[in-house]
C-alpha cells in the first residue's frame, strides 16, 4: 500500500486521518481489502439490518496481524514521526523524541466483527478538540464479546467531505485508561477487511489523534460520551498524558 505523506487530523478526507506508515493489508481470500475508520459507541440508536448485507460468518481468509507485524508498524510510525515534514510532533520536541509509547502486544484484544448497517443512517454531528462541529452520521455498529460481556461500537461517517470519500468510516473510543494512562480525548482505530462487511478490530493498533502531541492547527474529532468501553484497554498507544491540560 502507498505510504502516507500528508496525514493529519485537519479537515481532510477520512483516508488521510489514518496514522502514518500504514501497514500492509490483512490477508484475505478475495484479495481486495478496504481500510476503514470508525467512531464507536454503545447503545446506538436506529435500526440495523441483520440479514440483507454481508456474510453470516467471518471469511476464512480474514486474519489478524502477527506480533511481529504490529511491532514493525510501530517502528515505521516512529520513523515517520521523527523524520517526515508532516509529523505531528512539535518541532521543539523532536530533538528529544525517542518514539511513541505503547502497551505490550495483547493477543486477547483482537476481534473479528461484522458491520451491522442501519437502513437509514442516523445524523449525529461530531465535536472536535477545538469545539467545532463536524456533520456526521451513524452508519451502523460492530459488536464482540470479551470476558463474558458483549460490547459494541457505532460506525460513523463524516459528511463535510466530498461524496467520493463518503465510503470511509471513523472510529474513536474511550475506556478505563483514558485520562489516566492514555490521551483524554480518546484513541482512534481502524478496521481491516471489508469482505461481506466483516472486519478485524485490533486494539493493538489503537493510536492517538494528532492533537494529542501538542501541535497546533489540528481539529480532531473527539470521542462522543456514549463511546466509552467499560474496561481498561491495555493495548495500543499509551502515555504522554498531561493531567494539567483539559482534553475531554
Amino acid at each position: 500500500m502507498v505510504p502516507m505523506t500528508e496525514v493529519d487530523n485537519r479537515l481532510r478526507a477520512p483516508g488521510e486521518l489514518r496514522p502514518p506508515g500504514r501497514r500492509r493489508p490483512l490477508r484475505a481470500s478475495a484479495g481486495a481489502l478496504t481500510l476503514a475508520l470508525l467512531a464507536g459507541a454503545a447503545g446506538c440508536t436506529g435500526s440495523a439490518s441483520e440479514s440483507s448485507r454481508g456474510l453470516s460468518e467471518p471469511p476464512s481468509g480474514l486474519e489478524f496481524l502477527s506480533e511481529e507485524e504490529v511491532l514493525a508498524y510501530r517502528a515505521e510510525r516512529d520513523e515517520w514521526c521523527r523524520n517526515d515534514p508532516e509529523s505531528p510532533i512539535p518541532r521543539q520536541a523532536l530533538a528529544s523524541f525517542e518514539g511513541l509509547e505503547y502497551y505490550p502486544f495483547n493477543p486477547d484484544l483482537r476481534f473479528k466483527v461484522r458491520l451491522e448497517r442501519y437502513d437509514d443512517p442516523v445524523p449525529q454531528p461530531l465535536i472536535t478538540t477545538t469545539g467545532e462541529v463536524r456533520p456526521a452520521v451513524k452508519l451502523g455498529w460492530v459488536g464482540w464479546s470479551f470476558r463474558g460481556q458483549h460490547h459494541r461500537l457505532a460506525v460513523y461517517q463524516l459528511r463535510d467531505l466530498s461524496a467520493e470519500v463518503w465510503g470511509d468510516m471513523f472510529l474513536a473510543f474511550v475506556d478505563e485508561t483514558t485520562g489516566r494512562e492514555t490521551y483524554g480525548a480518546g484513541r482512534y482505530l481502524e478496521l481491516e477487511g471489508g469482505q461481506g462487511d466483516w472486519y478485524v478490530l485490533d486494539f493493538n493498533m489503537a493510536y492517538y489523534p494528532y492533537c494529542a502531541y501538542g501541535g497546533s492547527g489540528y481539529r480532531c474529532p473527539k470521542t462522543p460520551p456514549e463511546n466509552r468501553l467499560p474496561f481498561a484497554v491495555h493495548a495500543g498507544e499509551r502515555g504522554g498524558v498531561d493531567h494539567e491540560r483539559p482534553t475531554g
